[in-house]
């Protein structure tokens, strides 16, 4: 059986998808129903698109591991759990940590269906058809073009109908969905036109183009810078309509492309056995020259460092030998690491 552990129906989906990611092949509709901690609404969507739900489990594991790339370097450094939630209480809380994790798995989930549906892997899409002719600088359309609306759109569906479901808090729903939508816009506003030149020896007398994603570690960094920027939120009502605005009123409003967040984030210093995912630095490694949050004097928070040498090994004088490899030698070298106290 596929168990995936679940907390209480306000757990965040984007836990569940990191979750899923560890489970086997989603291969029929069984085994929708034997995945707990999806709401009815979401069973459905898995029934009606079995075929897809691999790639939702592909899109989790690559959110996971972008998040942990993000923030390798920070306090907080997107550390997964063996229990539910995966991230621990970290992003059950409305922090900016929350924000980047909801927007970093909408947006995986719809790049991963995108990829699939271009790979041919799914019956239900392909390539985007409507892209074709010849574009207004003259070259001609072709190739695959990739499905970004299919993939952004089934997120939308998958990923967002927890949230538009009961048992939410109104201020809470809202951040979570305004942060899935910023993180598939890091994909839509970086889509990027691929060519390939024909002709005698490469001349491009045609070129070929076609419409493609950009790679999913730019989508990271652009959501990263994001979470950097990040706007603190508060909800007020406009009219019959809840909305989210800036608490101080004196910045500028955000974007449909800006992370928000609704309560400020701890420390991170110290481990607390009574808050799951809340490991503290202990034992991290720091920069000892950096005065940046991976510098030993803010990433161990004032407690100090310890500074021991350890032997590693590199590859060095590597020559190319045709045809066709390159052959190195091992290099040991002593260097220092530094671990928080």
């Amino acid at each position: 059986l596929f168990h995936v552990c679940i907390l209480s129906t306000s757990l965040a989906l984007a836990m569940y998808l990191a979750k899923l990611s560890s489970v086997g092949s989603i291969s029929d509709e069984e085994t929708c129903e034997r995945l707990r901690g999806l709401i009815h609404k979401q069973v459905q969507i898995c029934k009606r698109s079995v075929e897809v739900m691999d790639a939702v489990r592909h899109g989790a594991q690559l959110a996971i591991d972008e998040c942990q790339f993000q923030f390798r370097n920070r306090r907080w450094n997107c550390s997964t759990l063996e229990t539910m939630p995966v991230f621990g209480k970290v992003v059950t809380q409305g922090t900016r940590e929350a924000a980047f994790v909801y927007a970093i798995s909408a947006a995986s989930v719809a790049f991963a269906v995108t990829r699939a549906c271009s790979s041919g892997e799914l019956e239900k899409c392909g390539c985007d058809h409507n892209v074709h002719g010849v574009s207004p600088e003259g070259f001609q359309w072709s190739g695959c073009s990739d499905n970004i609306a299919y993939g952004v759109a089934f997120s939308q569906s998958f990923v967002d109908v927890r949230e538009r479901s009961k048992g939410q808090s109104p201020s809470r729903a809202l951040m979570n969905l305004h942060n899935n939508e910023a993180g598939r816009k890091a994909i839509l506003s970086h889509m990027r036109v691929e060519c390939k030149c024909h002709g005698v020896s490469g001349s491009c007398e045609v070129k070929t183009c076609w419409k493609a994603m950009p790679p999913f570690r730019k989508v990271g960094n652009v959501i990263k810078e994001k979470f950097d920027g990040a706007t603190e939120v508060e909800q007020r009502k406009v009219g019959t309509t809840k909305v989210l605005v800036p608490r101080n009123s004196q910045f500028k409003p955000h974007t449909d492309e800006d992370l928000v967040y609704l309560d400020p984030s701890p420390d991170f210093c110290d481990h607390d056995p009574r808050t799951p995912g809340m490991l503290g630095t202990a034992g991290r490694q720091c920069n000892r020259t950096s005065k940046a949050i991976d510098g030993c004097e803010l990433m161990c928070c004032g407690r100090g460092f310890q500074t021991e040498e350890v032997e590693v090994v590199d590859r060095c004088s590597c020559k190319f030998h045709w045809c066709c490899y390159v052959k190195c030698k091992q290099c040991r070298k002593m260097v220092e690491m530094h671990t928080c106290r």
